[in-house]
């Protein structure tokens, strides 16, 4: 699937468990950063958001509780979906999880196959291209199973680099996108590319979407970045 690898980060303290989820986790397809307590948690997602975050209860330091707790209060990380981990499996626990705002809730021990479902299960929700689904938006379709995109009833031809793109664009109809951020989503965190570039894989991006004629769906937003719609 050309698509850029979902983001996973793993907060676990217990370096075993850390490395067994990591490495299944990588087995998957996803791209994954690792944190040892709280507040190396925050500052990953400061550096670089995650799309989902497999988090644990118990850490040394800032809890996963408080941690999840910051997370969904502020506007630009609420919406990241949190699997909380925990070794706590009374009922009142799994409450006190999910009324924070983790969105799944595991007791210890799991099944990582169990685990990796709940995963895919969160990522369909945030990372629908990631997951095969087909996305539209006005006249547009884009396929990542089959590296299909129609405008109409034209099939058009995008470069790996400009599919991403589009992908991206289309998984969050209407979000600003930073040259920067789109750096990291399209061509990876390891690998370095100047900003320029980005404007001009925009720019073959917007001729390959109007060759057939139609508006040009992809806005510049001066000072911030770009936007589909």
């Amino acid at each position: 699937m050309n698509v850029a690898a979902p983001r996973v980060l793993v907060v676990e303290d217990e370096p075993a468990q850390r490395e067994v989820l990591s490495y299944n986790l990588e087995a998957e397809g996803f791209a994954v950063s690792r944190a040892e307590d709280g507040d190396e948690a925050l500052l990953c997602v400061d550096e670089d958001q995650p799309d989902i975050i497999v988090l644990d209860w118990m850490l040394p330091g800032v809890s996963g509780i408080e941690i999840c707790r910051r997370l969904k209060m502020r506007a630009e990380t609420r919406n990241i979906p949190i699997i909380m981990l925990s070794a706590r499996s009374e009922e009142v626990d799994r409450v006190r999880g999910l009324e924070t705002g983790a969105d799944d809730y595991i007791v210890k021990p799991y099944s990582v196959l169990e685990l990796m479902a709940r995963v895919r299960t969160q990522l369909r929700r945030v990372r629908p291209a990631a997951s095969g689904q087909v996305l539209e938006f006005d006249d547009i379709k884009l396929d990542a199973e089959t590296h299909r995109v129609t405008r109409g009833e034209h099939s058009l031809k995008l470069g790996p680099t400009e599919f991403r793109l589009l992908s991206t664009f289309m998984e969050k109809p209407g979000r600003v996108w930073s040259r920067e951020q789109l750096l990291d989503r399209v061509w990876g965190r390891d690998i370095y590319v100047d900003t320029r570039t980005v404007d001009v894989h925009i720019g073959r991006l917007r001729k390959a979407l109007c060759q057939h004629g139609g508006g040009d769906p992809v806005r510049t937003v001066r000072g911030a970045g770009y936007a589909l719609g």
